[in-house]
């Protein structure tokens, strides 16, 4: 006990130093999950690929199989016809830069979806990972 009292600026710096990593781990984990993870629930789980983007974004290039369901429209508390009537269907959600999709997941959670990720780094993250991207008919 003499030792923690006399030294008390190292028992501050450890749980300082503790709580910061945990902080930044638990951050990490709600920023997102890695292409590959996304690309192992479309392909294992049968998750459904949603693309939160704008029309005019979506249609500049978007990853291959999405479907576009704006966010201002998982806003509304409406039923979107785009997305599965099973709320238990892992969703991954994408879009240019992850930003919205991790606000969509959070609206989607709301209204009973399971199974919600948004893709850590949207769009830029996919085509870093060198997978399939397509742009729609104009």
């Amino acid at each position: 006990m003499k030792f923690l009292i006399d030294n008390w600026y190292l028992v501050l710096t450890a749980v300082i130093s503790g709580g910061l990593l945990l902080w930044t781990s638990l951050r990490g984990k709600s920023a997102g999950v890695t292409t590959t993870e996304a690309v192992r629930l479309l392909n294992r789980e049968k998750g459904v690929l949603i693309d939160v983007s704008e029309p005019e974004e979506f249609a500049q290039g978007h990853a291959v199989g999405a479907r576009n369901v704006p966010l201002k429209l998982l806003s509304t508390g409406e039923p979107v016809k785009q997305l599965p009537t099973n709320k238990a269907l892992p969703l991954v959600l994408m879009c240019k830069t992850g930003a919205r999709a991790g606000r969509a997941a959070g609206m989607l959670r709301q209204q009973g979806y399971t199974q919600v990720v948004a893709v850590a780094g949207g769009l830029a993250a996919w085509r870093e990972a060198s997978l399939p991207v397509e742009k729609s008919a104009a």
